[in-house]
């Protein structure tokens, strides 16, 4: 059970009710994650920009739902697994595809080099190595989207705790618990 409640779209007032209203416009739903953010209109507004932000990202939506299913798993964070696997597959990313993002890897070399780069992010709190910067760049990667993948890590950080957080009820197809060691 949620730990903070997912308000309910219909009975929303204000900012709330206005961003809810455009989520569901764009997604048909709004999402149990969403819901509980709208606790504050501030938080739910920022995360709608800073997400609305990166589709401008080089990147492209590909990698950055790899990245997202990268960063989930590492912090076990189920929602954001589920969440951007289902999303994932919509966009056409194989299950093959996904199941490696879980683990961080791709047998493809330059999205392999950014999961690898987004692990460490994420495990080194933003202290990456020369090496890793240089292999990241060895991969074609250049210093703006360097940064794109720091944002992708960085807004996937924010939902990830978010959800572990409030222990948000998944609202997407359910898969298997991440374990942690």
């Amino acid at each position: 059970m949620a730990r903070i409640k997912a308000l309910n779209p219909e009975e929303a007032t204000g900012k709330t009710k206005e961003l809810f209203d455009t989520v569901k416009s764009k997604m048909g739903m709004v999402p149990n994650m969403m819901r509980t953010l709208g606790n504050s209109p501030a938080v739910l507004n920022a995360y709608l920009g800073f997400n609305a932000g990166l589709s401008y990202s080089s990147l492209g939506g590909k990698l950055g739902e790899l990245i997202a299913i990268t960063v989930a798993n590492e912090n076990g964070c189920d929602y954001c697994n589920a969440a951007h696997s289902f999303v994932g597959g919509k966009m056409g990313i194989s299950e093959q595809e996904i199941d490696d993002a879980r683990k961080g890897t791709s047998p493809d070399t330059k999205i392999n080099a950014a999961l690898v780069f987004s692990k460490e992010i994420l495990n080194k709190k933003g202290a990456v190595s020369n090496e890793s910067l240089e292999n990241v760049r060895a991969a074609g990667f250049n210093d703006a989207q360097i940064l794109e993948i720091l944002a992708q890590v960085s807004l996937s950080i924010f939902t990830n705790y978010a959800n572990i957080l409030s222990e948000t009820d998944i609202d997407f197809p359910k898969l298997a618990a991440i374990s942690q060691n």
